[in-house]
C-alpha cells in the first residue's frame, strides 16, 4: 500500500471506526445512568493496563465492567476475553455491543438486583 493510501486508510476508516464505537459508548452512558439513577460510570484509561474494560460502573455496594465493542463481529484486544472472564467471577463482566446490548442490560440489572423483568428503554 502507498504511503498516501495508508494515510488515508488509517485517518479515515480507522478515524471512522473510532467514532462510531465512542458514540456508541456515550450513548450506553446516559442509557445506563437512566436504568440505575445514582450510579457512577467511570471510563477506564486504555494505556493504564491493556485489556481491562472500558467502563466501570459502580451503583449501591455493586460493581460491575463492560467492554464496549461497535459490532459483535468487532476483534477483541489482547487480555480482553481474560479480564472480562476474571471480573465477572468476582462480580459482573461482558462485552456489550449493538447486537446483545438489551441482553446484557438486563442482566447487569438482574446482578444489581434492580428492574425485575422492566424493559430496557428504547431510543
Amino acid at each position: 500500500m502507498k504511503e498516501e493510501s495508508m494515510f488515508f486508510y488509517f485517518f479515515f476508516k480507522k478515524g471512522a471506526f473510532m467514532k462510531k464505537e465512542s458514540k456508541f459508548q456515550a450513548d450506553l452512558i446516559k442509557e445506563i445512568k437512566e436504568l440505575l439513577p445514582g450510579s457512577y460510570i467511570l471510563k477506564n484509561d486504555p494505556l493504564y493496563i491493556q485489556g481491562i474494560p472500558d467502563l466501570l460502573i459502580l451503583y449501591k455496594n455493586r460493581w460491575a465492567l463492560l467492554e464496549c465493542k461497535r459490532s459483535a463481529k468487532e476483534k477483541q484486544q489482547p487480555n480482553q476475553k481474560y479480564y472480562i472472564e476474571k471480573f465477572g467471577k468476582m462480580s459482573f463482566a461482558s462485552f456489550i455491543y449493538p447486537e446483545n446490548k438489551k441482553e446484557v442490560l438486563r442482566e447487569l440489572q438482574r446482578a444489581f438486583g434492580v428492574g425485575g423483568n422492566s424493559c430496557v428503554s428504547k431510543r
